[in-house]
This record gives structure tokens, C-alpha cells and sequence, in this order.
């Protein structure tokens, strides 16, 4: 049989602005699985949707092809005291100091729900829950299908990389976090859904960011997101919901990888930033909900210590040892108060460019990172400052990297006579 399509001709419908029809879509992300399509050729196309965008139609079935590529789990024969798990996950776009999953797995586990989470390494300027959690000495995501089906009947969870889930993704997600490609509706949509669907979740919550550090930058865009999402999950037979939040300032105090692990340890001990407690609380009762549970709080396995109980249990099974001290950047630099007041805003787009540049995220694909890089925040908007006081603490194994890491700092605060108005952390919410 002729070959009835070739990569330039899929490139010039794309970048002419046209439509691709779903065989097309099919073709070309068969072929840049099995290696048809150069990285260069897959590039160019990715910039053509960055460019000129997506229809629904067209975003449905690139998903679906997504999904295709690869394996789809199915979980729905495995019970816990003879009853079908209650299956939930929960997806964040994308966010600067976002570790909720850490403590939101185990707080959904010790509810008694089950979560199959494929998680993602550092897109861009925002960072990866399986970069974060492998800074655990230990820790490995790296889990066969029936370690993950173990998991989920014994414990209740299993944090793993997406692995031969939607292969398609994880080709073009690397690719996409080098080609400035990563802040494109279709190509963000099309990359959750599909390894969600492919994962083998009954339910989905999708943390949907808004603000200078999401990748979508406006909230309208951020809306049509949730709601394509929602959509596609929706279609694909997953009960799913989204949150709309803030992420217009940094989650928390600590961004990076071990440093965002330690602020989540500090929740799981019934402590940590108030803004993190209380996503993290907001999404497991959508989870929680979704899963059909109902009658639990889930603050309250915060304050007992099961979730923390959990969350050693978890890493344990996956090869990590949670007692072991997490490492840290060697060479530390801060950034002082050019003067007294009260810290203005934050914008998380900076910290997020800053803690790249300090090495916690990648510049060509497959790079390491390094576990001990990240950065802390001090003061957050609202809190009093003297002049000369530290802000910011900046941690790097490579101190040659300090300088391009506060140039992204510079501009990106301010030091004001008053507190900045208070933002909602959740915009709002979506469902099917």
C-alpha cells in the first residue's frame, strides 16, 4: 500500500493554518512513535500548533492516537475487601513550587481510595513530581505493571513514570520542554489526557493553574483548558472535574526538588504553608468525592498522622528510605531587601526561571537535574521586611549558575508600604 502521507505535507497543512484530518493525526504520531518522523520534523510541527492552534475535533483525536501508541491499564478486575477499588487520580498543569501530589497521594490513600498516578518529570519553567520524589534516596518510579497493581491493592497507591502509557507523550513532552513549545491548549490537553486515560483511573481531578506562572497566562485561556480537558476525560468515560487556582505567586515557601519534598513532609506533619494545606485538602475532597467516598475528612488524616503513615509506606514499597537526609545544592547565594516594608508580589514565573537556571530543571532532553537545586522564600507577599534581609535563599551544586538565576529574580518581586490584595487560591471549578 502507498504511503498516503509524509511529514512536510502534515507540517504545511498545520503552518498554513488548515485542518488535520484523523488519519493524518494518525500517521504522523504513528510514525514519530516508531521513528518515521525525525525529532526536527516533529519540532516544526509542534511550533505549526503552538502557532496556529488546534480545533476540538482536532485535539480529540490527537489524544486518541496518544493513547494508541501505547499500552492502556486496565485495573478494574482488582478489589480490596471484595470490593472494586475506588479509583482516582489527579493531574496539575504545571505549576512553581506545586508539590501538592506528595502529600495529596497519601492524605487520598489514607481516605481509603486508590490512586494510579502517572506522573511527569519538569516541563519548562515548572517542575516534575517524579524529579522531586527521586531526589528520596531511593526512590524509583520506574514500577512494572504488576508492582503498580500490587501497590494499588495493598497500599492504595503507586507514583509512577508513564513508561510504555501513551509513548507518543513522553517523546513529544521532552520534546516540547526544549522547543519552546510547552504553552500550546491543544499540545498541554492532548499531553494530560492521555496518559490519564491510558493510566487506568475510574475518576480524575485536574488542578487547572491560572496566572503568571501557569502556562496558559490569561484565565480565559485557562477556562477553555479545564474545559477541554474535562471534555476529553468526560468522553473518554472518566468521571472529571477540575479546579481553576492561582499560580500567579509560588505554592508555598520552597521551590525546587528535595526542597519542595521537605515542605511536603512538613505538611504530612501536620504543619507547612497554609496555602499548601489547603489545596491539598480542596483537591482530595474533589477526589474523594469523584471516587464516591464520602463521610471522611481529609484534614483530619493530616492532623493524625495517617497520611504521613501513608506517605512512608509508599516510598518504602517504591525502594526510597524517607528517613535518610535529602540532599542539598553545596553553594547557597541570597537575594536581600533593597528596603524596608511589606513584601509586594511574587511572580512565579521568575522563581520558576530562576530555579531552572539553577539547574533543577532541562535544557536539552534527557539532562539530569540536580536533587539539591531550588530555592526558598523567605517573605511571602503581605509579611513585614527590613531592609538588607533575606528574601530568598538560592541553593546550586554549580555556583556558576547564580547569576542567570538572580537576573530572572530581578524585577520579579517587590518591596512595598503596603500588602498586596489578597487573591483566591481557587478561581473556581468545573465538572462534566
Amino acid at each position: 500500500m502507498p504511503q498516503l502521507f509524509d511529514a512536510p505535507t502534515v507540517i504545511r497543512t498545520k503552518r498554513d493554518g488548515g485542518a488535520l484530518s484523523d488519519a493524518a493525526i494518525d500517521w504522523v504520531i504513528d510514525a514519530y512513535t516508531h521513528g518515521r518522523v525525525a525529532d526536527e520534523q516533529m519540532a516544526a510541527l509542534l511550533m505549526a500548533i503552538f502557532l496556529r492552534g488546534m480545533s476540538d475535533p482536532e485535539i480529540a483525536r490527537w489524544t486518541a492516537a496518544m493513547v494508541a501508541s501505547g499500552d492502556r491499564l486496565d485495573f478494574s478486575d482488582l478489589r480490596r475487601d471484595g470490593k472494586p477499588l475506588a479509583l482516582v487520580d489527579k493531574h496539575s498543569t504545571g505549576g512553581v513550587g506545586d508539590k501538592i501530589t506528595i502529600a495529596l497521594v497519601p492524605v487520598v490513600m489514607a481516605c481509603g481510595a486508590a490512586v494510579p498516578q502517572a506522573a511527569g518529570r519538569g516541563l519548562g519553567h515548572t517542575g516534575g513530581t517524579l524529579d522531586k520524589l527521586e531526589s528520596i534516596p531511593g526512590f524509583t518510579a520506574e514500577l512494572s505493571t504488576a508492582q503498580i497493581r500490587q501497590q494499588l491493592c495493598d497500599l492504595g497507591a503507586a507514583i509512577f513514570a508513564a513508561g510504555d502509557l501513551a509513548p507518543a507523550d513522553r517523546r513529544i513532552y521532552a520534546l516540547r520542554d526544549v522547543t519552546a513549545t510547552t504553552e500550546s491548549l491543544p499540545l498541554i490537553a492532548s499531553s494530560v489526557m492521555s496518559k490519564k486515560i491510558a493510566e487506568g483511573t475510574r475518576a480524575l481531578v485536574l488542578d487547572t493553574k491560572v496566572g503568571s506562572g501557569a502556562f496558559l497566562k490569561t484565565e480565559a485561556e485557562s477556562r477553555r483548558l479545564a474545559r477541554t480537558m474535562v471534555d476529553l476525560g468526560t468522553a473518554a468515560g472518566l468521571v472529571t472535574r477540575a479546579l481553576l487556582t492561582d499560580m500567579s505567586t509560588p505554592l508555598g515557601r520552597a521551590v525546587g526538588n528535595a526542597v519542595e519534598v521537605e515542605e511536603s513532609l512538613e505538611v504530612l506533619a501536620g504543619g507547612g504553608p497554609a496555602d499548601v494545606v489547603e489545596l491539598t485538602v480542596a483537591l482530595a475532597a474533589e477526589m474523594l468525592d469523584a471516587a464516591g467516598i464520602d463521610g471522611v475528612d481529609p484534614a483530619e488524616t493530616l492532623r493524625d498522622g495517617s497520611a504521613m503513615d501513608r506517605f512512608r509506606d509508599l516510598v518504602a514499597a517504591q525502594g526510597g528510605d524517607a528517613t535518610r537526609k535529602l540532599p542539598v545544592g553545596a553553594h547557597t547565594e541570597t537575594v536581600t531587601a533593597p528596603r524596608g516594608g511589606t513584601m509586594g508580589s511574587i511572580d512565579a514565573l521568575a522563581v520558576g526561571l530562576a530555579v531552572w537556571r539553577l539547574g533543577a530543571g532541562r535544557s536539552v532532553p534527557g539532562e539530569q537535574v540536580q536533587p539539591g537545586a531550588g530555592l526558598r522564600i523567605h517573605r511571602r507577599p503581605g509579611e513585614p521586611v527590613t531592609a538588607g534581609e533575606a528574601l530568598f535563599t538560592l541553593y546550586t551544586d554549580t555556583p556558576e549558575r547564580f547569576a542567570g538565576a538572580v537576573a530572572e529574580l530581578d524585577g520579579g518581586f517587590t518591596v512595598a508600604d503596603e500588602a498586596p490584595p489578597a487573591r483566591p487560591l481557587i478561581v473556581d471549578r468545573m465538572a462534566s
